[in-house]
Parts: structure tokens; C-alpha cells; sequence
């Protein structure tokens, strides 16, 4: 795990988390803009800040990751 301001999990935003739930429901990214209203651009943003806070390489990863710390239930 690298050490950085990313790598702690509890770093997570009230929305990242959000956007992380959606993930778990696999959902792509268009429609967790609009189940969210925000721009797609907007998800894309986050969905790569979770990935970097949780030190993994895609989204099975942060998903699986995420349900491992406690951070969602799946």
C-alpha cells in the first residue's frame, strides 16, 4: 500500500461513498450520474479519487476492497 494522502480509506467523502455503493450495484458510470444528477465527467472524477484512496487498480478491486473495511455492505 502506498503511503500518500489517498491511501486512507476513511479519507472517503459523504459522495464518494455514494458513488462506491453505485459502483457495487454495477453500475456504470452514466447512470450513477444520473441516479446522483450530477455530469458524468463529475462521476468519472470521483470514481478515480476512490480509487486512489483505496490504493486498487479498477473498480471490482475498490468494491471488493471497500466491503472488506467495513466501508458498504454488499
Amino acid at each position: 500500500m502506498t503511503t500518500t494522502q489517498y491511501s486512507d480509506p476513511d479519507t472517503l467523502t459523504p459522495r464518494e461513498l455514494d458513488v462506491l455503493r453505485l459502483l457495487a450495484r454495477g453500475l456504470p458510470n452514466k447512470q450513477i450520474a444520473t441516479q446522483l444528477a450530477v455530469n458524468e465527467r463529475t462521476v468519472k472524477y470521483h470514481v478515480s479519487a476512490i480509487l486512489a484512496k483505496l490504493d486498487v487498480t479498477n473498480r471490482t478491486e475498490a468494491v471488493t476492497v471497500a466491503a472488506s473495511r467495513g466501508l458498504i455492505a454488499l
